[in-house]
């Protein structure tokens, strides 16, 4: 047995510092944007393991291993989903479907901001809702990127997009596992959070048009925002309160789609916004004529589609074959139906249950266990690769072909796989080796502002591992055990771990390979990472005023279940 050091200098500062180094390489080589991502993955993976080996002290056996789990479980469902929608994509760009699903979606709106809020907000949640994990981010930025915005502005946005969503994605996982953390109820947790993000889920879509095209033609474009923002975030707020944390998503981004597709029926632009760069709008008459729209001015609008209902129905039936596969896979009864087919588990014989965490961490010790389960037939990555081939058979694909493409995808993300599996190798160490925590104890001793920062605090829980629902798992004892020290609520501490983490999801790296495969822009992750840094920080920071209000200012207290 090994007991986790969070202070092995005896000086909370200096520990703090030499724990965050492998980060902090990580993310200045990355934001450099001079060292490929997968190299600088790769190095900070070693400095990882330098300092928790010769510094915190964890034997060097348990820690390879812990770095070995790391690396499978990145691949295994990270990767897996990442292959199978840049499959998909690919096989739907060949045969000229996907240049027909974009034009179907120019003709429900030719602007693109309103583009925008359809494909990388309203549909990037149900894909966040049913799967998690990246997908939302891979499924989108393709899209986007097919429908002509620039490379930055297809990753970027759905970054930004794929925020207010995150707590409760993959049918409520993230929830769920922050109440087995805490042993507070998953439905009074979930319950706390949908009284924090709605607030989020209404300015994220103006944030997200704002990041795009600049205030004023922002303001342009309110009513279709505020629509769009509102209707998921009372749909939001009313299922998490009313019904629990699993649909969240599903049943919100699909109340904000039908809305939005619904006024947009009755309501136009005054100018239509066609660049898909950031910033110069212009209104482009090439493709479009004006009409008389009543006494107002008068906005172009598109030419009748030169597609047959057929050819749009054909070109949409992959990603609907997406949709139903991937909601299918979500679910619990479906899990429990396939797992005992074909899920083994491997325990780490030289680490299971030999790492024990210790206080202030987690409020009494308690041993880290470390098994993997191969659940390969459950994983929503094998839904997107199962669509991908029954779409693939129905628009004409060979399966010879089909096997062709997917050894070709698989040399295309290549590099994107390693990556991938790097950074959960480094964020699987930090877990296991106590780095995490350091770094999360010197958020726990900023005392009357601490509400503020349990929200940096899940944030960074996130951008170390690129997921809410493992942010939970390493903060979320934390947040409690903190809250109680404090005199706060625990209920509120512990959502507000999972509610600030929504907005480290867009600057962790893993989520930033992901944008960058989907869009064909690879060796620029650092470009992105620059973009999204600053939106990500500052809406860090709004929740975690917006707790402060929580914590201490009526009527704010009042959200608060005692």
């Amino acid at each position: 047995m090994w007991s986790q050091n969070y202070n092995p200098f005896g000086n909370a500062i200096v520990s703090t510092l030499i724990a965050a180094i492998p980060i902090m390489i990580l993310l200045t080589l990355i934001a450099a944007g001079r060292v490929k991502a997968h190299i600088a993955a790769s190095i900070a993976v070693c400095a990882a393991l330098g300092i928790t080996i010769f510094v915190f002290g964890m034997p060097a056996r348990m820690a390879f291993e812990a770095t070995g789990l790391g690396i499978i479980s990145g691949l295994f469902p990270i990767g897996w989903i990442v292959l199978n929608v840049i499959f998909l994509y690919r096989l739907t760009v060949a045969t000229g479907s996907f240049q027909i699903l974009q034009d179907s979606i120019a003709g429900i709106t030719p602007d693109r901001r309103l583009q925008l809020l359809l494909v990388a907000f309203s549909f990037g949640a149900f894909f966040e809702g049913a799967a998690g994990f990246g997908t939302p981010v891979a499924v989108t930025g393709a899209i986007l990127i097919g429908l002509g915005f620039s490379p930055l502005a297809a990753s970027g946005l759905s970054l930004i997009a794929n925020t207010a969503p995150v707590a409760f994605g993959a049918l409520g996982i993230p929830i769920v596992t922050l109440g087995k953390t805490t042993g507070i109820s998953e439905i009074v947790l979930g319950a706390m959070v949908g009284r924090q993000l709605p607030f989020f889920s209404l300015i994220v879509p103006f944030w997200l048009i704002w990041a795009f095209v600049g205030f004023r033609p922002m303001l342009a474009i309110w009513p279709a925002i505020l629509v769009t923002g509102a209707t998921f975030a009372l749909a939001q707020f009313l299922v998490s309160n009313y019904h629990g944390p699993w649909l969240v998503d599903v049943v919100a981004s699909l109340v904000s789609m039908a809305s939005l597709f619904l006024f947009l029926k009755v309501w136009r632009p005054k100018e239509i916004w066609t660049n898909p760069n950031f910033g110069g709008g212009r209104v482009d008459n090439s493709r479009f004529r004006p009409v008389s729209v009543g006494a107002a001015a008068t906005p172009p609008v598109l030419l009748p589609s030169e597609h047959s209902t057929a050819e749009v129905a054909k070109a949409w039936m992959p990603w609907i074959i997406l949709c139903l596969t991937v909601f299918v896979w979500g679910t619990e009864s479906f899990k429990k139906l396939v797992n005992p087919l074909f899920a083994p588990k491997f325990v780490i014989e030289g680490l299971d249950k030999l790492v024990q965490k210790i206080p202030p961490a987690v409020p009494k010790p308690a041993v880290e266990a470390a098994v993997y389960q191969f659940n390969i037939l459950s994983m929503t990555g094998t839904a997107i690769l199962l669509a991908a081939i029954i779409s693939g058979l129905l628009i004409g694909y060979s399966p010879a072909r089909l096997v062709q493409s997917y050894v070709k995808t698989l040399s295309v993300v290549r590099n994107s796989l390693i990556t991938i599996a790097a950074m959960l190798g480094l964020g699987t160490l930090t877990r296991y080796s106590g780095l995490d925590a350091t770094l999360g104890l010197a958020f726990a001793n900023t005392g009357y502002v601490y509400p503020f920062f349990a929200a940096l605090l899940g944030w960074l829980g996130v951008a170390l591992t690129g997921s809410d629902t493992a942010s939970n798992v390493l903060f979320g004892g934390l947040q409690t055990v903190t809250a109680n020290q404090l005199g706060l609520s625990p209920i509120l501490m512990a959502a507000t771990n999972s509610s600030g983490g929504v907005m480290g999801k867009m600057i962790d790296a893993q989520s930033i390979v992901v944008a960058s495969t989907a869009t064909n822009w690879f060796g620029h992750e650092g470009t992105i990472l620059r973009f999204v840094f600053k939106h990500s920080i500052a809406l860090a920071c709004l929740v975690g005023l917006f707790v402060m209000l929580q914590a201490y200012v009526w009527p704010f207290t009042e959200m608060v279940i005692k």
